[in-house]
Parts: C-alpha cells; sequence; structure tokens
C-alpha cells in the first residue's frame, strides 16, 4: 500500500546539534506540507519527480537509493521506473541512466514485486485478472493471466498480459462465421495481422479478427495490458497456433 503522507527526521538526527536550522528547512519544509506533502502532487508523483532529477545531476548515490526505496513504497511499480529511467537516459545521458538501472533493478529485485504490479493494475479495470492462464501458456511469450467473464450467449473473457507478454501468431478458423472480437480495458497492447502494421490498443479500443486471419496480440514493452476476448459464433470453428513472436518483431514495434 502506498503511504498518504510522510514524516522525516532525518536532518535533526544528523544536523540536528551542528545545523538546527538546516535540519528544520529538512524535516518541516522540504518533508513537510511545504514540498513533499502538497498534495498537488501525490507522493508517487513527487518521487518520481525527485528520481528524474537526482538522475540528470549524475547523482546515483546512496541518496539516490533512498529515494528508490521511498519511491516503491509510494507504489512505484518496476515497470514504471524502468520507463522512466529509459526516457530519462535521453535527457539524463546514458552512463547515469545505467547506474541508475543498476541500483533500480536491487531495489526491485522482490519477486512480490510483481504481484504488487498486478495488485494496482487490477485497481484500473471491474473486470479480474483472473488465474494464471497455465493451459495456453505454451501459445504465450511471458506470463498471462485468464479470467473467464461468461459462458452463455456470447462466451467472453478478460485476458491480461504482463508487460511484454504476447501470444504467438494465431488462426482462427471456421466454415462459416466465426472470428474474434478484443476491447481493450485497461493498460496499452498490441494487435497485428501479418502483412499489416501493428494497431495500438487502448482502453475502449476495438479490434474485429475475421476468421482465416494471421495475427497475434498482447501487452506493450511498458505497461501492463487487459482485454475482453469474444468469441465470435460460428460453425467447424478452431484455433490454429503458429510460431511465436519474435523478440526482433515485437521490439521494433515501440
Amino acid at each position: 500500500m502506498a503511504e498518504q503522507k510522510i514524516r522525516q527526521t532525518a536532518g535533526r538526527t544528523a544536523l540536528g546539534e551542528f545545523a538546527p536550522k538546516f535540519a528544520e528547512l529538512n524535516d518541516d519544509v522540504l518533508f513537510g506540507d511545504a514540498v513533499w506533502n502538497d498534495s498537488t502532487l501525490s507522493l508517487h508523483d513527487h518521487s518520481m519527480v525527485t528520481i528524474s532529477i537526482l538522475l540528470g545531476k549524475g547523482l546515483t548515490d546512496s541518496s539516490f537509493r533512498s529515494h528508490l526505496e521511498m519511491g516503491k513504497r509510494h507504489g512505484i511499480t518496476r515497470s514504471e521506473i524502468a520507463a522512466l529511467l529509459t526516457q530519462a537516459a535521453f535527457y539524463a545521458g546514458w552512463p547515469n541512466a545505467w547506474a541508475g538501472f543498476r541500483i533500480a533493478k536491487e531495489v526491485w529485485a522482490d519477486s512480490e514485486d510483481v504481484a504488487t504490479e498486478k495488485e494496482r493494475f487490477q485497481r484500473e479495470m471491474i473486470f479480474p485478472v483472473g488465474e494464471p492462464n497455465t493451459e495456453y501458456a505454451r501459445y504465450f511469450t511471458g506470463n498471462s493471466y485468464l479470467a473467464r467473464v461468461s459462458g452463455m450467449q456470447v462466451p467472453f473473457s478478460n485476458v491480461t498480459f504482463e508487460p511484454r507478454c504476447r501470444n504467438n501468431w494465431h488462426i482462427h478458423h471456421a466454415s462459416g462465421g466465426g472470428g474474434q472480437m478484443l476491447v481493450g480495458v485497461a493498460g496499452r497492447g498490441w494487435y497485428q495481422e501479418e502483412g499489416k502494421p501493428a494497431v495500438e490498443v487502448l482502453p475502449g479500443t476495438v479490434v474485429h479478427i475475421p476468421a482465416g486471419v494471421k495475427h497475434w496480440h498482447g501487452a506493450a514493452s511498458d505497461s501492463w495490458f487487459a482485454h475482453l476476448a469474444f468469441e465470435v459464433p460460428g460453425e467447424g470453428t478452431s484455433t490454429e497456433w503458429l510460431e511465436p513472436v519474435t523478440d526482433q518483431e515485437y521490439d521494433s514495434l515501440d
């Protein structure tokens, strides 16, 4: 759970006797209601700003680690810090970004981080993330989750992808009717038909997939992604799973 308000005593602990005014400004102004607890920005966003500035100044020292750890407590996820450091690299310098990544990997090394990111993503949408998609895992690169929403009339499920997760190229076959329809629910993802440019899928995006069309879909590299998958009724329906989407194909999209 992200912290709602912070209190800082480091200034008085380290410099209370030597520099009491500096300690007061540090604990009561900078980390008080005037700056860090100014509700115009969330603590999550205060941390994102501070980490960016420290990286830009090349201050990837113990204070940078402390702010990464604080940012994690404020709800910054592993995918968010990776996206921040990637963008900052173009403004703050490649060596600074490398130094930042080395520390961030240690701070976000806990395996529980994935569970935390999944819980946060769940709060972005009304449909459940569901359970690990083990039945179809061999047809996916990365981890996905499946929640069956309805099995009556028009069956459909909510499919959730971790960042970079995508399914293999595949074809929905039918002798009549058939195909699939996708509706973006949360996050950002991709849909691509063979021989055509990939299409970005955002919440509310509707994708119609006719029977017989070779295609794939999945999450963007920097975002969790969920879509509803509707099975269009038809005769003689089946799904043919084909080769995985290669890293080279996938990385060319972002």
